[in-house]
């Protein structure tokens, strides 16, 4: 963004971040004046929403033993987690009840499971009736 050049008169500035990450995100201006000094702006700190549900590939993955399952809530929903083997069996279950909206990283340990291909299954129920239903493939290696 170009400056107002020499100045003693305050300026205002603004910033459109048009690709913005849900979370916290954290904002600061760098002023940089004709003779290269610079200093910045105090830092302004911004609290999103998710635009949508969605549910994220773990990571690491292949991993041993443990991974990181992400998913985002636009809005507060009853949550439900679940792991499934590769012959339709429910092996793990987690009834988060109503979570907020936000981004939610959950760890799973699967050291007491046999190396292999599972499933895992995301659904959520939102206040208004919608309904998110997502399924990603883990590869667990001993």
């Amino acid at each position: 963004m170009k400056g107002s050049g020499n100045s003693n008169t305050p300026k205002n500035y603004s910033f459109v971040d048009n690709n913005p990450s849900s979370g916290t995100v954290e904002y600061r201006l760098k002023q940089i004046d004709n003779d290269g000094n610079f200093k910045y702006s105090q830092i302004v700190t911004v609290h999103s929403l998710p635009t949508k549900f969605e549910l994220y590939q773990n990571y690491p993955n292949p991993f041993n033993p443990g991974t990181t399952i992400r998913f985002d809530l636009k809005e507060a929903s009853n949550v439900t987690l679940e792991i499934y083997n590769v012959l339709g069996q429910r092996v793990e279950y987690w009834n988060y009840g109503m979570m907020t909206g936000g981004r939610y990283n959950e760890m799973f340990d699967m050291s007491r499971f046999a190396s292999g291909v599972y499933f895992y299954r995301l659904t959520t129920a939102g206040k208004d009736g919608e309904k998110y239903v997502s399924i990603k493939k883990l590869l667990f290696m001993k």
